[in-house]
């Protein structure tokens, strides 16, 4: 099993014939991706060649899911045009929509949200500024490297990008049901929480990893939904331990306001619901090992 993304999903690509478009599409094919078309209203009625495979190109995200079944969205728009991408997948009905594009203001993402909610939510959005999700094996909608891990019994969600890619590496003898980026903004779509119920839900996952990072409180959160709801172990990280108090990181989600929002804070409310959370990444990784292993 996996959760979001499985060998059934039909994917498409908004901005796919665009520098990074193109060389990720390549890659998603690679990775045995059902891509199944690509969004380009200059470009509509084409077809893009991706080392010797042929993706037609349509004008809207609407005509994609028309004629080809799409259910799966990847977004590679930049900043400026990525509101408009994202309201167009919602319209659309999308069932997942994938926003990869780093640099969206805030507001833009507040906006395309709020959207998503008053449609009633058919369309789960994963980001913006994230690494998407992958589910080894079966189907890898984003930019996560497909060649590091195979499929297995660990559910990773991460804040963070490079994580994400350290802890699959750490673990990929053991493997992964699926590795979900959610990314570092203050406003995302798919949190911690959604993820975490999902691999609760999900038969074949047994133990979850949960990354984190300073600012926000969203782990905190994520603490009090693992104390009622996941009977399965979770093990968590919570990057910027070292930072100096007060210091802002580089992602906008991570501002830290007093206690609240500190790692040692974070990880007090980890460890009080049950979770083992390691120091390094790599401790984090030998305590996932030693509960599959146990």
């Amino acid at each position: 099993m996996a959760i979001f993304l499985n060998e059934n999903s039909k994917v498409i690509v908004q901005g796919m014939t665009g520098s990074e478009g193109t060389k990720h599409t390549k890659r998603m094919l690679k990775a045995g991706t059902n891509i199944v078309g690509g969004v380009n209203p200059r470009k509509a009625g084409t077809e893009a060649d991706m080392d010797g495979t042929l993706i037609p190109v349509f004008g809207s995200v609407a005509e994609a899911i028309e004629k080809t079944g799409a259910d799966t969205s990847v977004i590679f728009v930049p900043p400026k045009f990525a509101k408009d991408a994202v309201l167009e997948a919602i319209d659309a009905e999308i069932r997942l929509a994938v926003v990869i594009t780093e640099g969206i203001p805030v507001h833009d993402s507040a906006y395309f949200w709020a959207h998503a909610v008053a449609k009633g939510n058919k369309t789960q959005i994963i980001g913006p500024n994230c690494p998407g999700v992958i589910s080894p094996g079966k189907s890898n909608a984003g930019i996560i490297p497909a060649d590091i891990t195979g499929p297995g019994k660990i559910g990773l969600v991460s804040k963070s990008g490079t994580l994400t890619y350290q802890l699959m590496y750490e673990l990929r003898d053991i493997g992964f049901s699926s590795a979900v980026g959610i990314g570092g903004d203050p406003v995302i779509g798919t949190t911690h929480i959604d993820a975490l119920r999902a691999f609760q839900d999900d038969p074949e996952t047994e133990v979850i990893v949960m990354i984190g990072e300073i600012g926000g409180d969203a782990e905190e959160r994520a603490a009090a939904f693992i104390k009622e709801n996941v009977t399965k172990p979770v093990v968590g990280y919570v990057a910027g331990f070292t930072a100096p108090e007060g210091k802002t990181m580089g992602h906008a989600g991570a501002i830290v306001s007093g206690s609240a929002g500190t790692a040692a804070a974070k990880k007090e409310a980890l460890e009080a619901a049950g979770v083992k959370v390691g120091k390094t990444p790599s401790e984090t990784a030998a305590l996932a090992r030693a509960i599959v292993e146990g």
